[in-house]
């Protein structure tokens, strides 16, 4: 909190730093942006116009005269880049991650309770207990936990925590009792209680089944919802995002976008996707939302969902789980719901994102988008989330569909060991494949998918380019024949992210929007396991500093 606060000062002062109408002008910079045709190009000086958006860069060399009214940024020899784009982000559950029980460090079933004991006697007035980020894998506990244990850290007050991608919920007993759930409470399609022998709950729920708990949550206030936008808006200007796909927004976030975009306090670029048709309906019954006058929101798509995750064994699988059999996780859409949805998005102009974990999940989507008309008469973008276990035989099926992979690089770093068990080493052939699915012609975006993983996209980078994770685990990479060169990686998080989230970014070239970033060290010199280090020290969105790291 401590450091929010510092940042909300920090960003307080940076709305003065820069006079409105006025050109800005970066100089002795060590600047990298990919051209038009995808090559890198290098420059020293960037120019960026008044009205937000590049008017040209010059290499070293090459003189440039500023003029009256022009703010001079001098780089001072440091990287400077175009702002990093995340394609596929949660921010709100950032921002309620941030101000919440956050357990995505915890190493251990003890150390989660401890803080959510801490947490409960640190906040004695809360109705309700709320938190995200376990993970009983990072744990190695073995089995998922259970309400009897958070009863231990807390009786007397509900508890519920969601896991750490949001596919699964832990709750205590008061929380089930709230929900009234009981042995006779029936699992939800899409969705599992998870059960004792006697059929009683143990605590955790998949999927569908979360809904029940979580509809007996009081809702935040207006002022707690505006505190963890602005936290989470906070974070992401911290880490060099100066736009992001928020994938599976409800009308009321949408309503809370607009009004902080009226009142100019978005400081990053939110490419909104509805979650689901009902949200979608809702929020743009006449078609897609173009970006505002500020260039800061827009809403061009929908997100449908296919599957859960794989940590839950919720991923809809074509065979059993390895370490499961008779399982093979949680189907969400029958085969006619999933292209009957498709086309009706597609129909009104809208981008189509399709979560999809499973290589069964992924073949419906696939099939879904091949019912729809050809390329050439489609209206819009077609994406699949996570694209994360492919059977290899649809592989060509993403560039012969034209289809965006949407991949999260630090999901393969975290989940190396949870894949191999759930899978087994023969099924992952097509999992987290990035250079098969380049060599299949998919556009590759790269993305976070944070809060599940931290939003920070040079910890994304370092994942592409290693194939470790931040510990430099394991020794040469996990299934290194995957990873992708700094280049590729480096164009995901620009180029890449900008196409699928239909940005005027990504790259410093005339015309497109002025977000740069500077960066404390060359991440195009430094040793690639040391990538992660990488550290923003100003981000800058249309023309405008919006942070600066506190020295």
């Amino acid at each position: 909190m401590k450091r929010t606060l510092q940042l909300l000062q920090v960003m307080t002062l940076l709305a003065l730093t820069v006079p409105a109408g006025a050109r800005v002008v970066v100089i002795n910079a060590d600047g990298y942006t990919l051209c038009e045709q995808g090559k890198m190009v290098r420059f020293a000086t960037l120019v960026i116009g008044d009205d937000g958006r590049v008017v040209e860069t010059r290499a070293r060399g090459v003189a440039y005269t500023s003029a009256p009214g022009d703010t001079v940024v001098d780089a001072r020899g440091r990287a400077v880049l175009p702002g990093l784009i995340d394609a596929h982000g949660h921010v709100m559950e950032l921002g309620q991650q941030a101000t919440a029980i956050d357990l995505s460090d915890t190493n251990s079933l003890a150390e989660a309770l401890a803080r959510v004991s801490r947490y409960s006697a640190a906040h004695p007035d809360a109705r309700w207990l709320l938190g995200r980020g376990w993970n009983q894998e990072r744990w190695g506990l073995g089995r998922f936990p259970t309400a009897a244990e958070l009863d231990g850290a807390v009786a007397g007050r509900p508890v519920y925590l969601a896991r750490v991608d949001g596919h699964a919920g832990w709750a205590n007993s008061a929380a089930i009792a709230a929900a009234r759930i009981t042995a006779k409470s029936v699992d939800p399609a899409g969705g599992r209680i998870l059960r004792d022998a006697a059929g009683n709950p143990t605590g955790v729920f998949v999927d569908a089944a979360k809904d029940a708990v979580e509809a007996v949550i009081p809702p935040p206030t207006a002022a707690e919802r505006a505190a963890q936008l602005g936290t989470a808006l906070q974070i992401l200007a911290s880490v060099g995002l100066t736009a992001v796909g928020d994938m599976g927004v409800d009308p009321a976030t949408w309503a809370l976008y607009r009004d902080f975009d009226a009142r100019g306090r978005l400081t990053t670029r939110v490419a909104a996707f509805a979650g689901g048709m009902e949200a979608l309906g809702a929020i743009a019954p006449d078609g897609p939302i173009a970006w505002s006058t500020s260039g800061r929101l827009s809403l061009p798509g929908v997100k449908l969902y296919g599957d859960g995750a794989l940590g839950s064994r919720g991923a809809w699988l074509k065979a059993d789980y390895a370490d499961a059999p008779g399982n093979r996780g949680l189907r969400f859409h029958s085969d006619a719901e999933m292209t009957a949805m498709v086309a009706s998005a597609d129909a009104r102009h809208f981008d189509v994102a399709v979560h999809a974990i499973g290589d069964a999940a992924n073949a419906q989507a696939l099939d879904a988008f091949a019912a729809l008309p050809p390329a050439g008469k489609r209206h819009r973008h077609l994406r699949i989330e996570h694209a994360q276990v492919v059977d290899p035989a649809d592989l060509p099926r993403f560039g012969a569909l034209h289809v965006i992979a949407s991949v999260q690089p630090t999901h393969a770093t975290s989940d190396k060991i949870m894949a191999e068990d759930r899978l087994g080493s023969a099924r992952l052939a097509g999992a987290y494949a990035w250079q098969q699915l380049r060599a299949n012609r998919a556009w590759l975006a790269a993305g976070s998918d944070f809060p599940v993983e931290p939003a920070n996209p040079f910890y994304g980078l370092h994942a592409a380019v290693t194939r470790q994770d931040r510990s430099n685990q394991p020794a040469g990479g996990w299934r290194k024949q995957e990873a992708l060169t700094l280049e590729q990686a480096f164009h995901a998080f620009t180029v890449g992210a900008a196409d699928a989230v239909r940005v005027d970014a990504g790259t410093l070239v005339k015309g497109q929007w002025g977000d740069f970033i500077i960066v404390d060290r060359d991440p195009f010199a430094v040793p690639p396991a040391e990538l992660w280090k990488v550290a923003v020290d100003e981000t800058w969105v249309g023309g405008r500093q919006v942070f600066r790291r506190p020295r």
